[in-house]
């Protein structure tokens, strides 16, 4: 990523109102450091019964939440996970694949660029913690949707900026965004953002579920996650 586009990104982040909302987090697991000492052990074992008894409890929260759905393609799929990760309100986001003609395709098919097919990501949300309004502000802060077929090093129609939705009211609100994201010239070139309603989503590999967080030091993850999510600020 050049000095201009990330400045140009930023700018657009700061447009959002992202820059400012999101909260900062730290990375995965992996880069903690280990603990020292017994008593340190203990506070550790601790905190683990508490985080257990809070996700239980989330859990338990959780069923009583109508979760609703969204799904976004921007680039590469592990690139939007990790973002959207990291967004209040987000449950769970699974890579996968959308937009495409042949049924249950696998990454090798999907990458030879002949399946029709985009890499997104699927979220479920609660509705009442941050909105379908407020996940499009991310999208269009965390890729470039005026280059068609690309997005930084990664090149190919799976790699189109797309928004499949899964209801009118995603798809008015999705218009809606474009059309003031346009007349607020946000952009210095046309938005070609594909919009269109989901038929049918695929479920990626198992390895590129959370790839991020268990890869974060990884070449690729460095170089093309990491900006995003410090221009996000939704890591330090």
């Amino acid at each position: 990523m050049t000095l201009r586009s990330l400045a140009a990104s930023l700018a657009i982040a700061l447009f959002l109102g992202l820059a400012s909302d999101a909260p900062a987090q730290t990375q995965s697991k992996g880069d903690d450091a280990p603990s020292a000492g017994k008593a340190d052990e203990n506070k550790s074992n601790s905190k683990a019964d508490d985080k257990a008894k809070a996700d239980e409890k989330g859990k338990t929260d959780e069923s009583k939440v109508k979760l609703e759905k969204a799904t976004f393609g921007g680039g590469c799929f592990w690139c939007l996970e990790a973002v959207y990760e990291r967004i209040p309100g987000v449950k769970t986001v699974v890579s996968g694949y959308a937009g495409g003609t042949v049924p249950r395709p696998t990454y090798e098919m999907v990458s030879s660029g002949l399946t029709g097919h985009a890499e997104v990501v699927q979220l479920a949300y609660d509705p009442e913690v941050v909105s379908y309004e407020k996940l499009l502000k991310v999208f269009w802060a965390c890729h470039n949707p005026t280059t068609l077929n690309q997005q930084g090093p990664d090149f190919g129609t799976q790699y189109r900026s797309i928004i499949l939705y899964h209801n009118e009211d995603q798809k008015k609100a999705a218009l809606k965004s474009y059309k003031e994201l346009t007349a607020a010239g946000a952009f210095a070139d046309p938005i070609v953002t594909e919009l269109e309603p989901l038929k049918a989503f695929y479920p990626a590999e198992r390895y590129h579920q959370d790839y991020f967080r268990k890869n974060s030091r990884a070449a690729y993850c460095q170089a093309e996650i990491v900006p995003k999510l410090r221009k996000l600020k939704l890591i330090k």
